[in-house]
Order: C-alpha cells, then sequence, then structure tokens
C-alpha cells in the first residue's frame, strides 16, 4: 500500500482527531529514513485537496461535501471571490464563489481558504451576474484561512494623531494600517515603506504592522523597482554561502580539462542573441552531407557541472526558480560568476555543454538523435540584427564574415525555415500580435516604446531550441523516464464554441474550432485585417497556461506530445533538472534512479508558481512606470486597442505606449450599454453602438492613481470629455482621503490574465538589459 493511501487511511477513521505532521507520522511507524518520503506524500495530498493543514499546523481530511478550498481575490469593494483549481477530472475549472464583504474575516488576496456555500439574496453592493443567461452567482463565507499568501506589503508612510501609517499600494487595502511610534526606521512622510502585517484588516477592526524597510521617497528613480521587488516576495541579493559556492566553482574549473567530454573546441559553432545579452547559453552548429541529410549540434551551457545537487548554488536556484526580467534590471536566477561568466558560451573561450545532435532527412524529418557531455570554443556572436543582411546577400560579407561561419549561417535559415514549415502543417500555432517595448531614460523613466522586431532570424533560433525541447522529452518518454514536462492542456470545449460563435459575428465561420489547422488558417486569414486584433485576442483567452508538470498532458499550441524545457538552463531551473537526467543518460546510457513523481509534481507547481511571480511582477512595474509616465499627460490622446469588456466598461491598451486602463460606462454618455459576454462586446440599447474586444480607438487620459495603480480613460470626442480632472496631488504629510468604491481591476469577471501574451511556450516577452531571455 502507498504512502499516501496509509495517511489517508489513518485520517479516515471515525475517531480521528487533528494530528500535527509529527505526531501522525509516529503513528503511522515512520522511521527517520522514509522521513522525507512522508513529508513528500503530505505536501502531495494537502496540494491535491484531499488532506489539509490548519492554522494551527494539525492536519486534517478535507471535507469535500462541505467546504471548498481555493485562493481568494480580494476586490477594492471588500468583498472577494474564491477561486477554485479544477479537479483532476475537471475539464474547466469550477465557477467563481462569492464571499461578501461581512464573511471575508481578514482574509487577503492570494490567501488559502476554507469556503462555506450559504443561501440568500444578492446583498447591497453586491455585483450581479454579468449578462440575463448567467446563472445566480454561487455565495460563501471563509470559515478558516490556512495559508497567509504574503505578511509583507508596500506602500507610502504618513503620519496623523501622534502614530505612523502606511496606505497600501493597489486597490485591495482602502484603509491605511498602522505602524507603530512616527519615524520608526527613520521612515519621513512620503517615503515608499515596507511593513510586515501583525493583524490583517477586517470588517471588525482595522490592522496591524511594523515596519521593515525603508526604501526612499517616493519617486525618487529606483524606489519603483525596490517596491515591486518587496511587494512579489522577490529573493534580490544572494547569500554568503551562495557566493562563495560560485567562487569554489569559479578557482576550480580548468577550461584545458576536458576528460569525458566530446571535444568540439575545432568546429564552428555560433551564438546568436540580443544585441545587449551578456549571457549566451546556447550555440549552433550545423552540417549537411552529399546526400541533403542535416546534422543538427544544439550546445546548451552544462549549467549542472557547477550546481550540484544539494550545494548551496541549488538551493538558491531551487528557491528561486527562475531569473527575473524586470524593465530596467535582471534578478538572476544564479550569481553573475556562473551566469555571465563560467557557463556563458562566450565566444573564443572553452565552455562547457550538454549537446544535442538531431539528424534529419532532407525533407526534415528526424532520423536519429543523441547526446553528449561537450566542449565547445565558440566561433563568433552575433545579434539577430547581423543574420538576415548575410542571409540576403552572402558575397557583401565575403571580407566581413569568415567562409565557413557564413556558410553556417545559410544552412541555418534553409533548415529553420523547412522545419518551420513542417511544424505550422503539423499543427503548431502562433499568434501574431505585435510585442511593445518600454524606452527607457539613465534614471528608469519611460521615454517613449517601440515595437520590437521578430524578423526570420529569431525564427531560426526558436525553430532550433524547439527541435532540442522535443528531441530530449522524446527520448526521455521513450525510455519511460518520469521527468518535468512542460505541458500546455488542450483548451476547454465550451470556451473553444464561444471564440466560434465570437469570430462568427465577425463574418469569419469557423465550423471546426478543435482543428489547430483551422484556427491557424483564421488567424493568417485576419492577419492584415482590422479584425486581426479582436481575433487574437480571442483565441489567446480560450487558451490555458502552460505549466510544468510530470504528467503527460502535451503541448497543445506546439502540437507536441512530449515538450520540456531544456535550452536554457542558467535562467530556469526546471532546465536544470532535464540536465541532470541527459547526464545520467549519457553515462550510463540509461537513468538508473528514476526521478519521484511526487516530488516532480511539487517541483512543478513551485516552478509554475515562480514563474508566475516574475511575469507578474514585470506587468506590474511596467504598470506603475507607465502611470508615472503619464501622470502629468492628462488630457493626451492616443490610439488603443479594446482588450476587455465588463459591464462597468471596457479595459483598452495604447498601440503605441501599452498602457492599460478603464473606460467606465458612465462615461460613454450617448447611449446606456449593456455586455454581450460571448461577443466581448458592450452595445449601445437605442444606438447599437459597439465597443467589441479587439477593436481599435482613440482614447484620453482621464486619471492616473499611481498609488494605487490605475489609469482611467475617456473616449476621445465624448460629450463628458470636459468634465474629468486630474485628482488633486496628495500631500504625503496627510491621510489618504475617502477611496473610490468604483470597480478595480480586480472586480468580478476580471481576466486574471491581464495583458496578451505572443510567445506560445509560456515565457514571457524579454525585457531589460543585461542578461538576455529568448522566447521559446
Amino acid at each position: 500500500m502507498s504512502l499516501d493511501r496509509k495517511i489517508l487511511n489513518l485520517m479516515s477513521v471515525a475517531d480521528y482527531r487533528p494530528l500535527s505532521p509529527g505526531v501522525l507520522g509516529k503513528q503511522l511507524g515512520i522511521t527517520k529514513k522514509r522521513l522525507d518520503e512522508f513529508r513528500t506524500a503530505l505536501q502531495l495530498l494537502i496540494s491535491s485537496g484531499k488532506i489539509r493543514k490548519g492554522s494551527d499546523g494539525l492536519m486534517r481530511i478535507k471535507a469535500s461535501t462541505e467546504l471548498l478550498q481555493g485562493t481568494i481575490k480580494k476586490t477594492a469593494g471588500g468583498f472577494g471571490f474564491l477561486i477554485q483549481a479544477p479537479k483532476p477530472n475537471q475539464t474547466e475549472p469550477p465557477p467563481d464563489v462569492f464571499i461578501p464583504q461581512s464573511e471575508m474575516q481578514d482574509a487577503h488576496t492570494g490567501d488559502e481558504v476554507l469556503v462555506q456555500i450559504i443561501s440568500g439574496r444578492r446583498g447591497k453592493g453586491e455585483p450581479s451576474g454579468r449578462d440575463k443567461s448567467e446563472a445566480p452567482r454561487v455565495r460563501g463565507r471563509i470559515v478558516e484561512i490556512l495559508q497567509r499568501s504574503t505578511r509583507q506589503f508596500v506602500g507610502t508612510y504618513f503620519e496623523q494623531d501622534g502614530q505612523g501609517l502606511v496606505q497600501v499600494d493597489g486597490t485591495t487595502l482602502n484603509e491605511p494600517v498602522p505602524v507603530g511610534d512616527p519615524g520608526a526606521k527613520g521612515a519621513l512622510p512620503g517615503d515608499k515603506v515596507v511593513f510586515e502585517m501583525l493583524r490583517f484588516p477586517s470588517q471588525a477592526r482595522g490592522g496591524e504592522g511594523v515596519l521593515t524597510h525603508v526604501l526612499g521617497p517616493r519617486g525618487k528613480p529606483g524606489v519603483d523597482t525596490l517596491s515591486i521587488i518587496h511587494e512579489f516576495g522577490l529573493p534580490d541579493e544572494f547569500p554568503e554561502d551562495v557566493l562563495e559556492d560560485a567562487r569554489v566553482q569559479a578557482e576550480q574549473f580548468n577550461e584545458d580539462d576536458l576528460q569525458g567530454r566530446l571535444d568540439l573546441t575545432g568546429e564552428t559553432i555560433i551564438t546568436i542573441d540580443p544585441v545587449d545579452a551578456r549571457d549566451f547559453d546556447d550555440a549552433i552548429s550545423l552540417e549537411r552531407d552529399e546526400k541533403g541529410h542535416w546534422r543538427l549540434g544544439v550546445h546548451i551551457a552544462d549549467v549542472g557541472h557547477f550546481v550540484q545537487p544539494g550545494s548551496p548554488l541549488d538551493r538558491e536556484a531551487t528557491h528561486r526558480g527562475t531569473s527575473v526580467y524586470l524593465p530596467d534590471r535582471v534578478i538572476p536566477m544564479l550569481p553573475e560568476i556562473i551566469s555571465n561568466g563560467l557557463a556563458s558560451l562566450q565566444p573564443g573561450r572553452v565552455r562547457y555543454t550538454k549537446s544535442a545532435f538531431i539528424d534529419f532527412s532532407p525533407e526534415g524529418i528526424v532520423t536519429h538523435t543523441e547526446f553528449a557531455n561537450s566542449a565547445i570554443r565558440s566561433t563568433k556572436r552575433f545579434a539577430y540584427e547581423e543574420i538576415m543582411p548575410i542571409v540576403n546577400d552572402p558575397e557583401k560579407f565575403k571580407t566581413k564574415v569568415p567562409t565557413k561561419v557564413r556558410e553556417l549561417v545559410l544552412r541555418m535559415y534553409e533548415l529553420a525555415m523547412l522545419l518551420r514549415k513542417r511544424r505550422f502543417e503539423a499543427g503548431s500555432l502562433e499568434l501574431s500580435m505585435p510585442e511593445i517595448k518600454l524606452d527607457f531614460n539613465k534614471q528608469g523613466g519611460v521615454t517613449g516604446a517601440h515595437v520590437v522586431a521578430h524578423d526570420p532570424s529569431h525564427q531560426v533560433i526558436e525553430e532550433f531550441m524547439l527541435a532540442a525541447n522535443v528531441a530530449v522529452a522524446t527520448a526521455l518518454n521513450d525510455r519511460h523516464v518520469p521527468f518535468l514536462r512542460r505541458v500546455h492542456a488542450d483548451p476547454d470545449e465550451v470556451k473553444m464554441r464561444n471564440f466560434a460563435q465570437f469570430v462568427n459575428a465577425l463574418g469569419y465561420p469557423l465550423k471546426r474550432y478543435q482543428s489547430r489547422g483551422e484556427l491557424q488558417k483564421l488567424l493568417d486569414l485576419v492577419q492584415d485585417t482590422p479584425h486581426r486584433h479582436a481575433v487574437n485576442f480571442g483565441f489567446l483567452r480560450s487558451l490555458k497556461q502552460a505549466e510544468y508538470s510530470p504528467e503527460v498532458l502535451g503541448h497543445y499550441a506546439l502540437a507536441a506530445d512530449n515538450y520540456c524545457h531544456f535550452t536554457s538552463p542558467i535562467r530556469r531551473y526546471p532546465d536544470l533538472m532535464i540536465h541532470r537526467l541527459v547526464g545520467d543518460l549519457v553515462k550510463f546510457g540509461k537513468i538508473p534512479h528514476h526521478p519521484n513523481e511526487v516530488e516532480l509534481a511539487l517541483s512543478g507547481k513551485h516552478c509554475s508558481r515562480t514563474e508566475r511571480r516574475a511575469e507578474q511582477a514585470e506587468r506590474e512595474l511596467i504598470k506603475v512606470k507607465l502611470l508615472t509616465y503619464l501622470q502629468d499627460k492628462i488630457g493626451l490622446e492616443m490610439p488603443a486597442t479594446v482588450t476587455g469588456a465588463q459591464e462597468w466598461g471596457f479595459y483598452c491598451q495604447g498601440i503605441d505606449l501599452p498602457a492599460e486602463g478603464v473606460v467606465r460606462v458612465t462615461t460613454l454618455d450617448d447611449d446606456y450599454y449593456y455586455l454581450d459576454q460571448i461577443a466581448h462586446t458592450l452595445i449601445g440599447r437605442r444606438t447599437g453602438k459597439q465597443y467589441r474586444l479587439g477593436d481599435r480607438l482613440n482614447v484620453v487620459v482621464a486619471s492616473v492613481d499611481i498609488n494605487r495603480r490605475q489609469l482611467e480613460f475617456r473616449v476621445a470626442g465624448s460629450l463628458s470629455a470636459g468634465t474629468v480632472r486630474q485628482p488633486e496631488p496628495r500631500d504625503p504629510t496627510q491621510p489618504p482621503g475617502p477611496q473610490r468604491k468604483g470597480p478595480s481591476r480586480n472586480s468580478p469577471g476580471r481576466d486574471r490574465e491581464e495583458r496578451p501574451r505572443r510567445s506560445r511556450t509560456g515565457a514571457p516577452p524579454a525585457r531589460g538589459k543585461g542578461i538576455k531571455k529568448k522566447r521559446r
């Protein structure tokens, strides 16, 4: 009998009383040797919702028929929603449960809670359903807070009535939180500060906190970035033992020691990266024989050589999970001694690599794969911008680029385009949405924005990285080895059917909405039409998020049965885990010790969580910087695209400047508007005028609130244009005034994925300088 079944059997007996994990283990007779296995089994049972750990630390069986478990999303109005994860046999997440303000206890956004369903009519101020066809909203009350998402908050410090207070950034805590005597930690009115919440505010009583850090005056360069780092709990500075481990690895590295490695230092191998990259984690070689067969070599930095399992470096990399790419800085997963030095495939330097060799037929069909621990010396480093000029006019570069390198570039382009063509023929999908990157001055302030080029040079590297990831995943799968996959589950049937109805209303019949081929035809068809944004936004909203999991779910967008991340171990921990398996395969010809699937599942959840945290932190800091840029530009008119519609208004994002804000229905004074949820459209009852997902229009900046991180637009030319004024700047020495009670970005129905992502593999767009982040 498995250990998790033994745990469930013991906790399911009629006379079971809640026990601590230690006592539970003793009753099961767990020895020291099995202690780690026992802890892992407990964590898996907790994460699957079969048991729960109470706030008192005692283990309880989940009363699934009476209580619901999930994550709270609190709104500016004080009420919230329980967001439940789908059960293993469910095709889509269960509906959110509305929690009235009076039943919220002191729960905060992100807290794991237990909720009991309650009956009763909709109360005063409670939101209604999103349209008339929607079923009555389920209501509940929080009965227990299982785990706090955070106790650390960031806000603006001020003083009043002899005490220090902090107004928390954002909209979920409307009332300021007392933090003790004035001047604690040297804080001055107007400073951005970090504090630990000692008592969370509830409807019955206020909160209480204690200051832990003073970040600096609000508006000072760099303070906004520090605020986001602390708000999201991003690990910044490396502990000393981690840095010492990195220094030891540097001292021990001997580039002349190639024992046990395939020597590729004399081969023609190149890297292609962003122009400002400093860490080069992948390199390419490619040969073609006289019969037209290809041999592709994808050489990835052997990070695992320096980051040994259980070492301080490994412990810290596990904890971080990923590098974080903020607009004006990078928080790396590994110290720069490793990421920008020992593991970086710098030109002319001998570097250790893991190599995947993939043989293709002349038609681009995989015929053989093999792997090696290797060493390379990169022949040439290219920026993306340098590749297509060589491809388009190779003779022009005869004196500038060595012949072997020039011929390699031409071969790479030819094979990549062949693989790309085959991939789309097999059902792979690609959204066509431009990526906008912000421009910054030396102080970190926004100065403008530009469209990021994504020409065929990017596609060359993308195709080879995808091929390597598929090759590694296929090899591990064929050997029946459990491993951490990059999975992208099939979209929900209901969402795809609604998407088909949406595009049908635009004049694009989509009868076979389950067909990837038909979907890609649709995306290609609308690419040069006014409906491009509407269709791409609508399709993006229909897809699930990619994540890490040992489950065999495939990758929907890539049309791949087996897929993993292998190509970026400098910045992603799942890639390092895969590297260790490949290393065993090379050394022993098999995987002698299969990974524990329970531990893999937990690692997948952790890495998915750190990835989402990194993306959210990036988006939030971009939002803050854009709001700062727009705060003195009230009345600025800009072109925008509608990104979402709700009953209270519609959201839109600037086309030239990617600031996202809301246009409230109260400012649409030419009609009364209702929401067609399936069509993602607000429709005027009298005029029939529509504001639909993907529509383009001109909007005017109406108000900016940096502290609450809110931006409001109005439609250019509306009659109410003269009635919206810029909010008076708040005196930092005075307490915040009354807060608006209107719907916020956390209001019911707000799509959780706030900004579209062009990448099909789950990675956010590359931003920041210094360390590159590729789009795989």
